[in-house]
């Protein structure tokens, strides 16, 4: 499933005599909600002035309702959208908010008394209390199904209600659950459409862009303009309905406990009278058997990328319509599918990550994998899958290489195929001859949804870099599906990279790594590192492809170049040794994170004393939330540093997830897992990234699962139920 940039600006809870919420395993900066739409929905919540919050809050909150992106502020920029999202209900005739800030003249619902949050890898659930009455229990769940293409192709959330009595009696509950019409466009002065459908029992409000834009034909931007949303429930004999203006509809719930069961055909601007679209259950009389309401959010898009492959540009379909004719059809399915998600993910997730580090390893990778699977989207067709990456907020690239690199260990611990799936667009592009430069591409397109290449060369050159992160990415994924046969069909473009390599990755010119945000630089010593690994595992693909003279070549290279690379990456005098950021630069350090390809594909090609001494190295220059991705300032960045942890003494693995896991707890960001930050005040550092799929990079130990073991052969990928 993939998300688009939504952020729930539900504002915050100031102290006023609740109890505070509690939470497991930590208080994020946000809380991930629901997986649509790229790249999800959060609860920005943060630190600063030490406030509280609700799913509910306060009526003196800036906010009443759910922005989407680009995130709306500085963080991410400065034309955010608003999507609305309101829960209410009815005890004993007393109305109550438990999510959003409606407002319904001058009323204000009395919030709920939220009393914990607890998040896994698929699940946020909020414990509510309604005056020691009643109890509720929300969760939100995005499903991860990595080995399930059919399921993983939905792009598409659970909401589940559960509502049961506290004190031993009962009680007469209602309760209501809206959207509105912001979540189909991010200018709210687009005109909206909708319409009410009741298909094999479940209930749908569906709601469109009046005028549809494919691919965002009209103009570039971080929302789609085009598909149908769906906000389904049970359509059973206690449900209500409506759709119309916001007062009137959450109105008619306050008065009634009910709806009228009737649509409003006035389709106008989304400011106009905000259009919502909601439902109303009667629950009756509850007592200590639970109640449970279960809501889907879906977004439909027959087609979702514009594709410049082998056969020129073509629309690529969303890969959910090779397995339903129709959108009903996957939102059907979807609803009735829930009792599936039965928490294996999560449970096998955490297993691996509590083995892998400890507590504080499992906090970090559970609130990293909805937003890794996240920026993805599955395309294409059942006998040609893609699957496509946004960057998201560092700008709106397209299968950007330098965001693949540090986001695969997620897929390769969970499905290595994907992995294949992310390449493909990329080499289908460039052995069409779509890209006339020596070295690989960049990225397959400036503005998400729109993987048309650049033709013509004009990109951001990262030349060692993407060539580098292409070969190893590429035998990564061979190594663990036996797939040698992908290694034979790329061979040439492979070779060609590799060429490059042994030409400017010794000794890189002036140019950007991945880091491009720290600005070129010349003799980067990781940058070369990475370079050269690039060329060994050239000589391991060779050697898998039956190029014997080929890997003999590309291994002499390789083996030359890594002893001339110590003596000027090492600085052998400092007090402890470390290699430095740039050759011959002994008051320069950095975060060697390019050697965990080394380990990542198995090759023992690096000497042990690198990792002994580096290892060694970190704790000496960490500050209080980690340690600087160099020495130009304190930032850092936490995929690259869980690529290191990875590969670290245990001392130092646990130095590197204790201090991240502390980040989560108290840094002043307040949008969904930043990867980059300011190791000693915690909050943003240089470019103010939220939501990027590179977090799946927090799943490096767990990648090594499936690393070669020797020479004899390739451990097993770890099995989930589907």
């Amino acid at each position: 499933m993939y998300y688009h940039f939504l952020v729930v600006a539900l504002g915050t809870l100031v102290n006023n005599g609740l109890a505070a919420t509690t939470f497991s395993p930590a208080r994020p900066p946000a809380v991930p909600l629901a997986g649509i739409p790229i790249p999800g929905t959060y609860q920005v919540l943060g630190h600063a002035s030490g406030r509280k919050f609700n799913l509910s809050h306060q009526k003196d909150s800036s906010a009443d309702s759910l922005a989407r992106g680009p995130q709306p502020g500085e963080a991410v920029g400065p034309n955010g959208a608003v999507t609305g999202w309101t829960g209410l209900i009815k005890v004993d005739g007393t109305s109550y908010t438990w999510m959003g800030q409606p407002k319904i003249g001058d009323d204000f619902p009395t919030n709920v008394e939220q009393t914990s949050f607890e998040y896994t890898s698929q699940r946020s659930t909020f414990i509510m209390n309604i005056v020691g009455k009643v109890s509720m229990n929300v969760t939100f769940i995005s499903p991860i199904a990595p080995k399930d293409l059919k399921r993983q192709s939905i792009i598409g959330s659970y909401l589940q209600v559960t509502v049961a009595s506290t004190d031993g009696a009962s009680h007469s509950v209602q309760l209501y659950a809206d959207t509105t019409a912001e979540w189909v466009s991010i200018r709210n002065t687009d005109t909206a459409q909708w319409s009410f459908s009741n298909r094999n029992g479940v209930a749908s409000h569906k709601s469109w862009r009046q005028t549809q834009s494919e691919f965002n034909d009209d103009f570039a931007d971080d929302g789609s303009h085009w598909g149908n949303w769906y906000w389904s429930t049970a359509a059973t004999s206690s449900l209500t309905s409506q759709s119309g203006g916001h007062e009137t509809v959450r109105g008619n719930f306050l008065k009634d406990g009910k709806l009228p069961n009737t649509q409003d055909s006035n389709y106008r601007a989304i400011s106009d009278n905000f259009p919502v679209f909601a439902f109303a259950n009667d629950l009756k009389n509850v007592g200590k058997t639970p109640i449970t309401t279960l809501y889907t959010i879906v977004h439909a898009q027959k087609n979702a990328i514009k594709f410049d492959g082998a056969n020129g540009d073509i629309s690529l379909p969303s890969l959910w319509t090779s397995y339903f004719d129709s959108d009903l059809a996957m939102v059907e399915f979807l609803y009735k599918d829930y009792s599936t998600v039965d928490g294996s993910i999560d449970h096998v997730f955490a297993v691996d990550s509590l083995a892998a580090g400890g507590q504080d390893y499992l906090t970090i990778t559970s609130l990293s994998a909805r937003q890794a699977f996240g920026g993805v989207q599955l395309c294409g067709t059942t006998s040609k899958p893609y699957l496509f990456l946004k960057e998201i907020s560092s700008d709106g690239n397209i299968q950007t290489v330098d965001v693949i690199f540090p986001a695969i260990p997620i897929f390769l611990y969970s499905n290595p195929v994907l992995v294949k799936y992310l390449l493909d667009p990329l080499f289908e592009n460039q052995e069409a001859g779509r890209f006339p430069k020596q070295w690989s591409i960049h990225d397959l397109g400036a503005h998400y949804p729109q993987a048309i290449g650049h033709e013509d060369g004009q990109q951001e050159d990262m030349p060692v870099e993407e060539c580098g992160n292409m070969i190893i990415t590429t035998l990564a994924y061979a190594q663990r599906t036996s797939d040698t046969a992908y290694l034979s069909q790329h061979y040439q473009l492979l070779k060609q990279w590799a060429g490059f390599l042994i030409t400017d990755a010794l000794i890189p010119d002036q140019q950007f790594s991945t880091d491009d945000f720290q600005g070129k630089l010349i003799n980067q010593t990781n940058l070369a590192l990475k370079g050269i690994i690039g060329i060994e595992a050239m000589a391991e693909i060779s050697k898998l492809t039956g190029n014997n003279a080929d890997a003999t070549n590309f291994a002499n290279v390789a083996r030359d170049y890594i002893k001339r690379w110590q003596e000027m990456a090492v600085v052998k005098d400092a007090n402890p040794p470390h290699t430095n950021l740039a050759y011959h630069d002994s008051n320069s350090h950095g975060l060697l994170y390019n050697l965990y390809a080394d380990k990542l594909l198995g090759l023992g090609f690096v000497p042990n004393s690198i990792y002994d001494m580096q290892s060694t190295f970190y704790p000496t220059v960490a500050d209080e939330y980690g340690v600087p991705l160099d020495t130009r300032n304190a930032n850092t960045k936490s995929d690259w540093e869980m690529w290191v942890a990875a590969i670290s003494s245990p001392s130092t693995k646990t130095m590197f997830y204790s201090k991240l896991a502390n980040w989560i707890k108290n840094t002043p960001t307040n949008r969904a897992f930043t990867d980059l930050f300011n190791t000693q005040t915690g909050d943003f550092g240089t470019g103010k990234f939220a939501a990027r799929p590179v977090v799946g990079g927090h799943f490096a130990a767990l990648a090594l699962i499936g690393a070669p073991k020797n020479a004899a052969g390739v451990r097993r990928g770890v099995e989930f139920k589907a």
